[in-house]
């Protein structure tokens, strides 16, 4: 199904969604890139490459600035309030973690992740998320477990923005009418169609 340009945009604009959600999602459009207070500016380009691989945003005319929103929350010492009991504390994790993915991309390639190739870049990820990474710092930390965390908060932080639910035609901000048509192919009318209408 096609969905127009703008379409989460136009709906953040109308009666369909409440205030607090409208408020939420127009700052997150509107929210310039976070430079880095927890991490390192070279810490945050390695974290911003490897977000870059694990979603890339190549074609894209305006970045979700997914490290940025990381570097953000570990400055504000927010969690999701739970971790693996094998994990340090969040903070720790990302430190530990960046450090064994450019240790790995060195032993195996003879440079650090940034220098490399983006196929090379997917080879050392591949290893940290099968738990196959070489290097020290992964006897320390459970490279699988550190890659799942990774890519889940990137995910979540990626499709949370306005501008990837708009990509993915995902409409369900507009929470002030309630879901009524629920079955196979029904369409309430605030959702595209597939000519592109509203």
């Amino acid at each position: 199904m096609h969905y127009p340009k703008h379409t989460v945009r136009d709906l953040l604009k109308s009666d369909q969604v409440t205030d607090a959600t409208r408020q939420v999602l127009t700052e997150r459009l509107a929210l310039p890139s976070h430079p880095p207070t927890f991490f390192t500016a070279q810490e945050c380009n390695l974290l911003q490459a490897i977000c870059m691989r694990l979603i890339p945003q190549d074609d894209h005319e305006q970045l979700i600035d997914i490290a940025g929103n990381i570097d953000k929350r570990l400055t504000e010492q927010k969690s999701d309030g739970w971790r693996y009991d094998v994990m340090p504390a969040d903070g720790d994790a990302y430190k530990l973690g960046l450090k064994g993915i450019d240790e790995s991309a060195r032993l195996l390639f003879q440079q650090p992740l940034l220098n490399l190739s983006t196929e090379q870049q997917d080879i050392v990820l591949g290893t940290v998320q099968t738990n196959e990474a070489p290097g020290q710092i992964w006897q320390q930390l459970p490279a699988d477990r550190f890659f799942e965390e990774l890519l889940t908060e990137a995910v979540e932080n990626y499709y949370s923005h306005p501008l990837a639910q708009e990509e993915i035609g995902y409409v369900g901000m507009a929470d002030v009418p309630t879901w009524q048509r629920i079955g196979l192919n029904q369409l309430e009318d605030r959702e595209p169609r597939a000519d592109g209408t509203l």
